[in-house]
């Protein structure tokens, strides 16, 4: 078989992932008895006898440092945690956002138990949602839960339902917007839609809830999850979500509604989140109640 699956089998303790980053890394010999005469790649066929030596290189401290903040834990075990993320909250250290994140937050609450697999600016984390937008996701505590919830995510399998109240009606009310995105050609900073084969495929299924007064309330299931998903493919169709300051123009009528209520995000809640425990196989699936904030601009826009 493969020497990164092999070396998975045989080493437990260390992630099939973390092995294919060591084994990269020049961390991994073969024939250690005599000097480690070849440094190998994780695809090389092994057979039973050969010996190879694995070099675990000391831990490098985390950028990122434990902050006291506190957290909706939803659920928590030993190798994942899921959590209902505040709208304003930055998921990981970045530029212009060095600290006060979910990652200095999660830090804290798993006394730096989380996967390294995401590396040190962004450990256990195996997806992301928006700084403005709130709602439900898992971070992986072990190297393993990462390596499969990685895969679900990859294989398209995991379940993820948003909330989001947009600009118009859609016609028709329900439908799915099947496209290519990529980074916007105006704007790197921006995501836009694209010809066919330019980008990364996308998919989002959506529903109309509920007509509002100039609005509606839809749900956007992700087939797919790429960066900004639902709100360029909202804008895509026509309907931005309100509020939303990169895809949407602010409309007539809605400014002094959003400033009364002081809405400054896109209406944007990722409401349900369902996935198969990577190492129990279990079937877990949460739901989160739709904020405060939202729920005062749908009371607010009710015909």
């Amino acid at each position: 078989m493969r020497l990164d699956k092999a070396l998975a089998e045989l080493v437990p303790d260390l992630s099939r992932e973390r092995l294919k980053a060591l084994i990269v890394e020049g961390q991994v010999t073969e024939d250690p008895g005599k000097g480690g005469a070849r440094s190998p790649n994780p695809s090389m066929k092994v057979a039973a006898g050969q010996a190879f030596a694995i070099a675990l290189p000391p831990p490098v401290e985390a950028e990122a440092v434990a902050q006291d903040i506190p957290l909706v834990v939803v659920y928590e075990d030993a190798d994942l945690i899921v959590i209902d993320k505040p709208a304003g909250l930055v998921v990981h250290p970045a530029a212009g956002n060095l600290d006060g994140t979910l990652v200095n937050a999660l830090l804290h609450h798993c006394q730096g138990q989380l996967s390294g697999i995401g590396g040190v600016a962004r450990p256990g984390i195996v997806h992301r949602i928006d700084k403005d937008t709130s709602g439900l996701l898992v971070v992986a505590k072990s190297d393993r839960a990462h390596e499969g919830l990685a895969q679900q995510f990859k294989a398209h399998s995991i379940d993820r339902l948003y909330a989001a109240i947009v600009y118009g009606v859609p016609q028709p009310a329900t439908g799915t917007i099947d496209t290519w995105i990529g980074r916007s050609d105006a704007d790197r900073k921006k995501m836009a839609v694209h010809r066919e084969g330019r980008g990364k495929h996308a998919v989002t299924h959506y529903r109309t809830m509920e007509r509002l007064r100039s609005a509606a309330m839809v749900e956007c299931r992700l087939e797919t999850g790429r960066t900004h998903q639902v709100r360029v493919h909202m804008a895509h169709l026509g309907h931005p979500l309100i509020g939303d300051p990169v895809y949407g123009r602010e409309r007539k009528g809605f400014k002094s509604i959003l400033e009364t209520l002081g809405f400054e995000r896109q209406a944007l809640h990722a409401k349900r989140l369902g996935f198969i425990h990577p190492l129990t196989g279990e079937a877990l699936s949460f739901d989160s109640k739709l904020p405060v904030d939202m729920q005062e601009l749908l009371s607010e826009l009710h015909v």
